[in-house]
């Protein structure tokens, strides 16, 4: 199966990714001061998403970084165990981030073979 990567799916996902490091980032403070999480936990947890985000934004030139990005969509569901309301939020990341890469693809006139 050949994966086809185009602009418009990398704009899409980098801006999905970028807009959920962000979220990620301010979960670290939710989770300790809310969450009642350990501060290395919560570093862990909330900077290590945002910078896998990051990461994940910067490799969309390539399959493996729709890979790396997906990986982050579920990881961003599991953070919700920290903080209950990133099992919503993490949710709605993976909705977009499906939409974005089929949007992208339809607009783009990519078909699978």
């Amino acid at each position: 199966m050949n994966f086809q990567v185009t602009p418009g799916m990398r704009r899409l996902g980098a801006s999905v990714l970028g807009m959920e490091a962000i979220v990620a980032g301010l979960l670290t403070p939710v989770a300790i001061s809310v969450g009642g999480v350990t501060p290395g936990l919560a570093f862990t947890a909330g900077l290590g998403l945002a910078a896998l985000c990051v990461v994940a934004a910067g490799l969309l030139k390539k399959p493996f970084g729709y890979v790396l990005g997906s990986v982050t969509q579920v990881l961003a569901i599991a953070t919700g165990f920290l903080v209950p309301a990133m099992f919503f939020l993490g949710t709605i990341f993976t909705a977009l981030w499906i939409t974005a890469i089929i949007v992208a693809r339809r607009v783009e006139g990519v078909t699978s073979r």
